[in-house]
């Protein structure tokens, strides 16, 4: 009897295990599905209204971009009143006689020469930040943390002082150094770095003779292309948006940025028959203009390294 049972069990065990190679389906609830289907629906329309809030703005700007003086005093701010577009670009490129197009060029400096610049010292900090044992690198990297609880305003202050004492203010280095400098571009490189760079291919090019300078060159710059055109994009787009460091280290109207110079005409009233608040709309319009392309052409770099930071 006890045999006859065993067996018996043994029988229904091996029954309740499914045959190797297929697969067992479990059959949902209803309201499990009806749940998951409602929280995929709310998901989506917060995304719908999260997209709609970001991009309104622009859509404003747009449309006011387009109308001239009377169209945007009296007619509805949220669709055309006749097409002015290009009257007010050319408006905005004859103001006081092309002084935009000075600001583009000084903003094109800043934002491109300081973060190509701080990409490579960001690149370079946190590759020895990651891969190289030295006395005190957790008390730095604990430094490098910390300063990101401190705002950009409290430095500024600091810095003009600093600026004025050796005689750099209202110059492009009182705009290209601060930019030499970005912690979060350190901490996001040394994440990069531990995570594409195997301790085993510096070792095997130490090996074979290559210097530390060659191997950063090299190697390391190249495997981390992703994570440096990550970096060099927030970087630009944060000097390209920067507004209170220009407004204090930069004096004279050669010198400003884009948003300086924009903020410095909406302070004027009508001029000359222009209205300058056209002018001010325009030339927003205009400046946002190369951080959209800017984000176009790197679309591939920065969304996976986005993603690699974020796994990480």
């Amino acid at each position: 009897m006890a045999l006859t049972e065993n067996v018996k069990e043994n029988e229904a065990e091996t029954a309740a295990v499914p045959p190797r190679g297929r697969t067992v389906r479990r059959l949902t609830s209803p309201d499990a599905a009806s749940r998951s289907k409602g929280g995929q629906r709310f998901v989506l329309l917060g995304l719908i209204l999260a997209s709609v809030y970001s991009l309104f703005p622009v859509y404003w700007l747009v449309i006011a971009a387009t109308k001239d003086r009377v169209g945007l005093y009296q007619s509805n701010g949220l669709w055309f009143s006749g097409w002015h577009l290009w009257d007010n670009v050319q408006q905005v490129f004859t103001y006081e006689d092309g002084i935009f197009l000075r600001w583009t060029a000084n903003s094109f400096l800043y934002a491109g020469v300081g973060s190509l610049g701080g990409t490579l010292i960001a690149l370079a900090t946190g590759y020895g930040l990651a891969r190289f044992d030295f006395p005190g690198r957790g008390a730095v990297f604990a430094c490098v943390v910390g300063s990101f609880l401190i705002p950009i305003a409290l430095l500024t202050l600091p810095l003009y002082l600093l600026f004025s004492a050796i005689g750099m203010v209202d110059t492009p280095w009182a705009m290209l150094i601060p930019c030499l400098i970005n912690p979060f571009s350190v901490y996001l490189a040394k994440v990069y770095t531990e995570a594409t760079i195997p301790f085993e291919l510096l070792e095997a090019a130490r090996i074979d003779g290559a210097g530390e300078l060659r191997i950063f060159f090299s190697i390391v710059l190249r495997m981390m292309t992703t994570g440096g055109a990550t970096v060099f994009l927030l970087a630009f787009v944060n000097t390209w948006n920067a507004f209170f460091l220009p407004l204090t280290v930069l004096r004279g109207e050669e010198n400003w940025t884009l948003n300086l110079g924009l903020y410095n005409w909406s302070g004027k009233r009508l001029e000359s028959g222009i209205d300058v608040t056209s002018l001010v709309l325009t030339g927003a319009l205009l400046s946002i203009v190369p951080m959209a392309i800017m984000m176009v052409a790197m679309r591939r770099y920065w969304r996976t390294g986005v993603t690699m930071g974020a796994l990480k």
